[in-house]
C-alpha cells in the first residue's frame, strides 16, 4: 500500500465516512475511489458496445474453450 498525503475538505470527508458507514477515513476514501473506478470502467465498456465484430457463433465459442466442456 502506498501512503499519500492529500488535503480534503473536512465536511466532505466526514459526510463520505458517514454515508458509507466506513470505519475510518482511509476506508471511506478507498471505497469512494474503487466505486469511481468501477463506474468509469462500466462507462468505457458501454462505449465499446457494438464496436466489435464476432465471427464465431456461440456454439463455436463454447466448444473452443476447454474449461467450458
Amino acid at each position: 500500500m502506498q501512503r499519500t498525503t492529500i488535503t480534503l475538505p473536512a465536511d466532505l470527508v466526514n459526510e463520505l465516512t458517514e454515508t458509507l458507514a466506513a470505519k475510518s477515513k482511509t476506508e471511506a476514501v478507498m471505497i469512494a475511489i474503487q466505486d469511481e473506478l468501477r463506474v468509469r470502467k462500466k462507462e468505457q465498456i458501454k462505449r465499446l458496445a457494438g464496436h466489435g465484430e464476432f465471427t464465431l457463433e456461440a456454439e463455436e465459442l463454447r466448444h473452443a474453450d476447454p474449461r467450458l466442456g
